[in-house]
């Protein structure tokens, strides 16, 4: 979006933040229950959704479609009743890899989707391969040519067949894609060494809302009876644990004590575990609110990041802005995506002593960062830099905020309404650009 390209955001670090701060609902979970609307052929209500670029980009793609998308605040109406096309268009697509994610639900309510390959962050090769072979397994015809995915179901009843799928990965994206696929197919289907993540649950919540039989979500097998036809629902989204988990960081990293809610603990115990081991406390106050309590000092203490119920990967950058003031040496290991640490250059541009060594950021904390001109290179690294912005010495101004405004419902408002010194404001320096131009160069040879 434009305005977004055209922006920076200026932080005044060291400021003590003191509050509490209303957690949006979950990015990922609304991505999904979008793409899943369109498996119901009447009205579907969804509630709790964050006001991201990204929700705005999937609305387009599913009216694309022909289906009614109707925007009241935080809650999106669909009517999925006429889906005119199963093609979505590749300028649309291109921007938003969870797109990708409605081949499953259009191929079971058309029998024939054409879906471009899916864009997104650039933080990792995310093959599309899982999803393939789990939807010829249920007897879909598929294939790839000149970026786009075909699929269709043969036969005068083109209708899925229930099929036993195995994972040779816990995906997301691809437990997800079949288990929307499954839930019309004729017989059951079961996914074996599916993704157990919360929102994988949501989704198949949603689902159940609407007249599926999923069971096993939120463990590593799922089965799913599928159904002739799903009803209208209303539903409301989960919470956002990587929101929750990026202010209880913050939290941390600027020594205050901060309250969250609505949260649901459970989702947040690898992020509280770590947080406990850098020295601070994490306190429950109600089922749905959490407090950090900060300690004097950051502990050092190593992260290796894995499928849920592991260390999220989404949480990596941000761990690694606060580990990168910890008293000692800490290393970080990203096992999820190969491409996600190149906001080390950019936290070095701040002060930090970090060096990669393949999929290992080795972290030698030091006293205090500075204020720098730095580029956000994807989501969670945007997030990472306003969080080492606040705790460093100076003024730090972030460049690449389209990365930010995809994953985290008005940041900079909710930090500021905690005490923040933090500013968007309209980018036209020379000073910037310049800037710019060096931070790319540096992330260029790290990554």
């Amino acid at each position: 979006m434009s305005d977004t390209d055209n922006s920076v955001l200026h932080i005044w670090g060291k400021a003590s933040l003191k509050g509490h701060v209303n957690i949006s609902g979950a990015k990922n979970s609304a991505l999904t229950i979008m793409a899943g609307a369109l498996l119901c052929p009447d009205d579907c209500r969804i509630r709790n959704v964050p006001a991201l670029v990204d929700v705005r980009r999937m609305g387009q793609i599913i009216e694309s479609l022909g289906v009614e998308v109707n925007y009241q605040g935080n809650i999106i109406d669909f009517n999925a009743r006429h889906i005119e096309q199963s093609k979505a268009p590749y300028e649309l697509v291109s921007q938003l890899r969870a797109s990708f994610f409605i081949i499953g639900a259009v191929l079971a309510r058309l029998g024939s989707a054409r879906v471009p390959l899916p864009g997104g962050c650039a933080i990792g090769a995310r093959p599309v391969e899982l999803h393939v072979r789990g939807l010829q397994a249920m007897g879909a015809d598929v294939h790839i040519e000149h970026g786009i995915v075909y699929a269709h179901v043969p036969g005068a009843n083109p209708r899925l067949k229930g099929a036993r799928i195995y994972l040779d990965y816990p995906s997301v994206g691809a437990t997800e894609t079949l288990m929307m696929a499954a839930t019309l197919a004729d017989g059951e289907t079961t996914l074996e060494n599916a993704a157990q993540e919360p929102e994988v649950v949501d989704l198949a919540n949603f689902c159940n809302a609407m007249g599926a039989k999923i069971h096993g979500a939120g463990t590593n097998t799922i089965t799913i009876s599928g159904v002739p036809k799903l009803h209208s629902v209303d539903y409301s989204i989960i919470p956002d644990r990587i929101e929750a988990g990026t202010f209880l960081v913050a939290g941390a990293i600027t020594h205050s004590e901060i309250s969250l809610s609505p949260v649901i603990p459970d989702h947040l115990i690898p992020v509280i575990s770590k947080l406990r081991d850098v020295g601070s406390k994490v306190i429950q106050d109600s089922p749905n609110t959490v407090r950090i309590v900060p300690g004097n000092h950051i502990k050092a203490t190593d992260i290796e990041t894995l499928p849920y119920p592991g260390f999220p990967t989404d949480m990596q950058a941000q761990f690694m802005a606060l580990l990168s003031l910890a008293e000692g040496d800490c290393v970080v290991t990203e096992t999820v995506f190969e491409n996600r640490l190149r906001h080390v250059a950019e936290l070095n541009r701040m002060g930090a002593d970090i060096r990669v060594k393949g999929n290992h950021a080795i972290i030698r904390g030091v006293p205090q960062l500075s204020g720098a001109p730095v580029l956000a290179t994807d989501l969670r690294a945007s997030a990472a830099l306003v969080l080492a912005g606040l705790a460093a010495d100076g003024k730090t101004i972030i460049k690449g905020l389209h990365h930010l405004d995809r994953g985290y419902d008005n940041l900079e408002l909710k930090l500021r309404q905690l005490g923040a010194n933090i500013q968007r404001v309209t980018d036209d320096s020379t000073e910037s650009d310049e800037s710019t131009a060096a931070s790319k160069e540096l992330s260029s040879q790290e990554a």
